[in-house]
């Protein structure tokens, strides 16, 4: 008998947050697109069981970080993949029971990538009775002109996609763009940011863009990436996978899931660990003195100047002039 629900808390700040506010147990990251579906689908009572956790996840960042608000407009980015399948799926199911109105539209671009089925989505959105969009923009050819063969495709990629979703989102006046990242994708994008650019930085939930016209929200962020596996292939969700990433096993992203799984296997709460450090920050335990000066700590120093250049042929600098020049630049021993 198929389980029923109640209904969806309220998901805006007004309401009191919910009961369910714990984590579930990590599972460890995934692999690629076609590798992360169990063989087995699972039983109908694990899946009413999932679908509720989930559920419950998305209210809870919803609450936390205001992703969803009576009236809201919602242009979700549906690429194919798995994620955005299981992100518009739940977000109708939380429409449909939310205590205020808020609509939908299902937006997918057609990069024109070889092979690309280009009936399958449009087919599926009218067959579930979604308000949807199809664009279509040579975006593959550009990449494949830009990026040299072997180099990552997923920057330059990614951003034209965002520069196409903000044009659509303007021309159907929405008020959200919701994109299906989940919990694993940010822990991911730290570990990137920690490792390759020296910044301690992941994604926000919610996102404003630089000129203030758009909204970016991700409400599968506590959703593990496991979860949202094991739901899409219970739901069978038509997924296409993409040629370009797909194409990339040795992507720094690739290497760092990897990095995740392997510390998950002498121990379980690595991913939640990781997740938790974006919620519990210490900026006194750091060394970024323009945060601290914005938190209210002494103003940073002011930057080091470099020395005059000097030729060394014509004129010997002694240790005694150098420690001078550096005093009055202000540094100390």
């Amino acid at each position: 008998m198929h389980r029923q629900y109640r209904r969806v808390q309220p998901l805006t700040r007004n309401a009191q947050p919910p009961r369910w506010v714990g984590r579930a147990n990590a599972e460890g990251a995934i692999g690629n697109e076609h590798d992360i579906l169990p063989d087995v689908p699972p039983e109908p009572d694990d899946i009413d069981r999932l679908e509720s956790r989930l559920l419950k996840k998305i209210a809870r960042a919803s609450h936390d970080h205001l992703l969803i608000e009576p009236g809201d407009k919602i242009m979700v980015a549906v690429s194919g993949g798995k994620d955005s399948h299981v992100l518009l799926h739940l977000l109708e199911l939380i429409r449909r029971r939310a205590p205020f109105k808020f609509s939908l539209i299902a937006l997918n671009v057609d990069q024109c990538q070889p092979g690309f089925p280009k009936d399958l989505l449009p087919n599926y959105f009218a067959e579930r009775g979604y308000d949807f969009r199809i664009v279509t923009e040579d975006t593959y050819s550009v990449v494949k002109e830009k990026i040299p063969e072997g180099k990552t495709t997923c920057s330059l990629c990614s951003r034209l996609r965002r520069g196409i979703l903000y044009t659509r989102a303007t021309q159907l006046e929405v008020t959200k763009i919701a994109l299906g990242h989940h919990r694993d994708d940010f822990i991911e994008t730290l570990l990137l940011n920690l490792l390759y650019s020296g910044q301690i930085k992941a994604m926000p939930a919610r996102l404003q863009s630089d000129d203030g016209r758009h909204v970016v929200i991700r409400p599968l962020v506590y959703c593990a990436e496991s979860e949202i596996a094991h739901y899409a292939r219970a739901k069978a969700f038509p997924i296409i996978p993409c040629s370009l990433c797909g194409s990339q096993p040795n992507l720094q992203r690739q290497r760092v899931k990897e990095l995740i799984a392997n510390l998950s296997l002498e121990n379980a709460s690595v991913p939640n660990s990781l997740m938790a450090a974006l919620e519990n920050v210490r900026p006194s335990q750091l060394l970024d003195r323009n945060l601290l000066a914005r938190l209210g700590g002494p103003d940073p120093a002011p930057p080091v100047q470099e020395l005059p250049e000097t030729n060394f042929e014509h004129e010997l600098i002694s240790v005694e002039n150098l420690i001078a020049s550096a005093n009055q630049a202000g540094l100390r021993g």
